[in-house]
């Protein structure tokens, strides 16, 4: 993912898990189930910038 569509995902599940978190205390508490996970995964996916690096491969044989 580059730097935009990382930043939309992001901050579009933590707006909905944030949502479902002060849902369930309203409606149920079945919604804190999915609302608390949907927020974390937002804020690794939101703060992940070890994902846009490139690691150079090594070319290294070795003899038999």
């Amino acid at each position: 993912m580059n730097l935009i569509s990382r930043t939309i995902t992001g901050i579009s599940m933590i707006v909905l898990g944030l949502f479902f978190i002060v849902l369930s205390f309203r409606i149920s508490f079945v919604f804190l189930i999915y609302g608390i996970p949907i927020l974390i995964i937002g804020i690794i996916i939101f703060f992940n910038k070890k994902e846009d690096k490139i690691e150079a491969i090594k070319n290294e044989r070795r003899k038999k």
